[in-house]
């Protein structure tokens, strides 16, 4: 299961997905940092966008997100979870109340006029920034997971994360001149905090982190800016209780960093919520 939420009361919609629309947009328009030194480590490893890499980052988000490896079964994922942001669902954790899924949508409508979820395109604009199922239930669900069989829904999937999240991600990484698990430390804060300008979103993460220390390409030591950042992702997590769970930094992304693996490479072993995973 995901981490859910046990309070009663859905809460306001806080720092995982503010602003979606403009990620993309903002992060191509003005990058937080234009740095063209690499550390050694961003310099030797292969980058998170690799396609050995990718598919790591992808199962390592699934085993948080799905308590899964099998990130590509989570095409047809969809519930809501109780955390104040309707209903999540897909590869990515899309929202029905923070405007990803909204986008996701509208992406397979253009390419595929009249799909199964097009219907429900008014419907996702008027519960945008809300909890609220109106217009979605009771078969919005059913009709997710029949769409999820459709290649050109999965495609649409895949280009929305790597639009929103993993290119943005990757790109700053590189910047700050990390390496393949510190692109991946990126990518991880900013599937559940999303980057708008509230205090918990990853461009506050990383300028919390920046104030504490140096990255690679600031002439600061990897593996001391990486801990810096982790800190600062465990204080966002703490802020919402739906997030509070914070293992998936400390019995996982700790992991690596105390090992050394600025690289990411397999053999990978980690646990989150107390679930033990391997990659070979």
């Amino acid at each position: 299961m995901r981490n859910v939420s046990s309070h009663s009361a859905p809460p306001v919609i806080t720092s995982r997905r503010t602003l979606l629309a403009l990620i993309g947009a903002s992060v191509a328009a003005a990058p937080l940092l234009r740095a063209p030194r690499a550390s050694a480590a961003a310099s030797s490893c292969a980058g998170l966008d690799t396609a050995a890499k990718k598919e790591i980052a992808m199962q390592l988000v699934s085993s948080a997100e799905n308590s899964s490896l099998d990130w590509k079964a989570q095409y047809k994922y969809i519930e809501d979870i109780g955390d104040g942001r309707g209903y999540t669902a897909g590869i990515i954790g899309f929202c029905s109340g923070t405007g990803d899924m909204l986008d996701l949508v509208q992406l397979y409508t253009d390419r595929k006029p009249g799909n199964v979820l097009a219907k429900y395109l008014p419907a996702l604009r008027s519960v945008n920034g809300t909890d609220s199922h109106a217009g979605l239930d009771p078969n919005f669900p059913k009709d997710w997971r029949k769409a999820a069989q459709d290649t050109a829904f999965q495609q649409a999937q895949n280009d929305e994360r790597d639009r929103v999240y993993f290119n943005p991600a990757v790109k700053q990484g590189k910047a700050d001149g990390l390496g393949t698990l510190g692109q991946f430390t990126y990518y991880d804060a900013i599937v559940m905090h999303g980057d708008g300008d509230d205090p918990t979103s990853f461009r506050n993460i990383r300028k919390r982190a920046l104030n504490k220390a140096k990255p690679p390409a600031q002439g600061g030591d990897e593996t001391t800016y990486l801990n810096a950042f982790l800190d600062a992702r465990v204080w966002a997590m703490k802020q919402e209780e739906a997030h509070s769970d914070t293992t998936r930094v400390d019995t996982e992304q700790r992991v690596f960093l105390r090992k050394g693996n600025l690289c990411l490479n397999t053999p990978l072993d980690w646990k989150v919520y107390g679930d033990s995973y391997h990659i070979g």
